[in-house]
């Protein structure tokens, strides 16, 4: 090793000693004849001191460092003098004499100051990610990501799973997002599919008698970018033979309360409740709802649909729904703020947002008219309000109403600081809908996947035809309105497989092409099973309490999907495109992309 220490383990007890460390300058500064560095690795800093008449040699030589040079560092650990003492570093009390030093390599003045403070931007950020990993904040998160893979590698273990690898290569199957496909040169024309998670293989592994699985499961989506998004992502996948709901919900609550304390020193109550989907959707307007406050949502459909306000009236006879929320002390909101409000809610569908004062006198708003003075009072009633609270209101369809006034009651609680960040709620949310219709398509989709199971006692509607009765073996985990993880238990026979792609349109063609192989394999005893898939990147970033993914991924994307980086994606070599039997049609983004492949 070239050294015998790092630079955040020395302490006042080893005073006298001679050792040697290895590190980037993190500063330097001239105090006359004495000259002090900053020594910097990933475990600390170490104050490093050149004196003149130790060594001139090496105090000539510190003249010529700069930040960011990594040197190697031989000499004696000496106390601190008197007043001196440094209470922020772990490693304050002492410095080191130097005796010797080597430059090991040299460095360009950086971009940006390798340390915490500071705003940086993310394209300059990203664009030297290697840089900016080398500060104490980054170091810290990769070790986290390596706690968090360390600890459920342990408990897994512990718990009876083994550990399987799927293929990267796969076939390109229907799973919601885009696939990423890589053309196959030896069979030109047909291409292989990065695997979006690996359902069907963890399946297979189940019909193959592996009995618990899981793995840290590279999984790939092209669709759009977010926070809580990226082109490339790592799950921990899981499944199990033999099970139901119940031994899933135990298994991920014993996994996630041994891991909380690890990572956070929390300690969490199990069993996590459960909310029914319908709840979570009519109450909170979300499947992933944030209960750690109220501003709950009330519908008053039945309430309005006699009312004389033409809106209201038309939304409802069209099957539409109205959706109230009371918001604590806004009475005093101007019509700007209702603007933005308004604008707010259009994002996520909303064609308007009626509103209403809530003052001594009563219900005042432009729409107060259309209505009852019953009416008025019910309005009050349901949604809690009380004088200097504001009531706003939502008619549209059932989804987008119940979409836009969830977003719009997060926003209200973030903005006037109404959620208690000391609580970690989790929560389980089960019986999703199984189907779900698609209005352009006019055809059933699944809200899932078409591998998860249903309830038997929903099995009626399939004979009555009123699939969006059926509900799923489905269910997600919950913390703090984030989706941290979903899973179901799976359909292992083969004629209630068939059933549903039937639903789905699926001609027996199309389900031999592209699910064949797990068809074929139902037919060989397959066992009950189910399982679960958690967002790692997402976990992690609720640990370290940052918004982005990006964050905590230690070479991401950004939202565009690009790596500034390494500037990929980039063009290739037309040769490369002409073995792979690839042409390029599109118009070429930037000037040289894909020269010599033809247009």
């Amino acid at each position: 090793m070239l050294r015998t220490h790092t630079c955040g383990e020395l302490r006042k007890n080893e005073i006298g000693k001679k050792v040697d460390l290895c590190g980037w300058v993190a500063s330097r500064r001239d105090h006359g004849e004495i000259i002090f560095m900053d020594l910097r690795d990933k475990y600390g800093i170490t104050q490093i001191v050149f004196d003149p008449d130790k060594n001139k040699t090496s105090h000539e030589l510190a003249h010529t460092l700069r930040n960011e040079y990594c040197v190697r560092v031989s000499g004696t650990i000496a106390a601190r003098p008197e007043g001196t003492v440094n209470p922020k570093l772990s490693t304050g009390e002492i410095e080191v004499y130097v005796e010797a030093i080597k430059v090991l390599s040299e460095s360009e003045t950086p971009p940006f100051e390798i340390k915490d403070t500071g705003n940086l931007s993310e394209d300059v950020r990203l664009k030297y990610r290697y840089l900016d990993l080398r500060r104490p904040t980054m170091q810290n998160k990769l070790t986290i990501k390596h706690k968090v893979y360390k600890y459920i590698y342990d408990h897994l273990d512990a718990e009876g799973f083994i550990s399987v690898e799927t293929p990267t290569l796969t076939k390109s199957t229907p799973e919601g997002a885009r696939d990423y496909l890589v053309p196959s040169r030896l069979h030109q024309g047909s291409f292989y599919a990065l695997p979006q998670s690996p359902q069907l293989f963890k399946q297979l592994l189940m019909v193959a008698g592996v009995d618990r699985y899981f793995q840290m499961a590279r999984c790939f989506r092209d669709e759009d970018l977010r926070a809580d998004r990226q082109p490339e992502f790592t799950q921990l996948d899981m499944e199990m033979s033999f099970i139901d709901q119940e031994d899933i919900f135990a298994v991920c609550e014993r996994l996630f309360k041994g891991l909380y304390s690890e990572v956070t020193g929390k300690n969490i109550e199990i069993p996590f409740p459960r909310m029914d989907h319908s709840e979570a959707m009519s109450l909170y307007g979300s499947d992933k709802p944030d209960t750690r406050f109220g501003l709950l949502l009330s519908e008053m459909t039945e309430d309005v649909k006699d009312s004389d306000f033409k809106i209201f009236k038309e939304v409802i006879s069209a099957g539409g729904i109205v959706v109230a929320m009371s918001a604590p002390g806004h009475k005093d909101i101007s019509r700007k703020e209702i603007d933005t409000l308004t604008a707010y809610a259009s994002e996520f569908g909303a064609r308007g947002l009626a509103f209403f004062k809530v003052e001594e006198s009563g219900l005042v708003s432009p729409i107060s008219k259309f209505f009852k003075p019953e009416t008025l009072e019910t309005f009050k009633r349901k949604t809690g309000a009380r004088t200097g609270d504001m009531i706003f209101m939502v008619a549209d369809k059932k989804d987008v109403a119940r979409a836009a006034m969830g977003a719009l009651r997060l926003k209200i609680a973030k903005d006037n600081s109404l959620i208690d960040q000391s609580k970690d709620n989790f929560l389980w949310v089960v019986n999703f809908p199984l189907f779900k219709y698609n209005e352009e398509e006019k055809r059933w989709d699944s809200e899932h996947h078409p591998f998860t199971y249903f309830s038997e006692e929903d099995a009626k509607y399939f004979e009555t035809g009123e699939l969006g009765k059926i509900r799923s073996k489905s269910y997600d985990m919950v913390l703090n309105g984030s989706e941290i993880a979903s899973g179901s238990i799976r359909i292992h026979r083969r004629d209630i497989q068939q059933k549903i792609f039937d639903v789905l349109g699926l001609t027996k063609e199309e389900c031999q092409l592209k699910f064949g192989f797990l068809l074929e394999a139902f037919t060989y005893g397959p066992p009950p099973h189910g399982g679960i898939a958690f967002g790692i990147d997402r976990i992690i970033t609720l640990f370290t309490n940052d918004i982005s993914i990006r964050e905590v991924i230690p070479f991401p994307k950004t939202q565009k999907g690009v790596c500034p980086l390494t500037n990929a994606p980039s063009a290739v070599e037309g040769t490369q495109l002409r073995d792979l039997g690839l042409k390029i049609t599109a118009k070429p983004e930037a000037k040289g992309q894909n020269e010599g492949a033809g247009s």
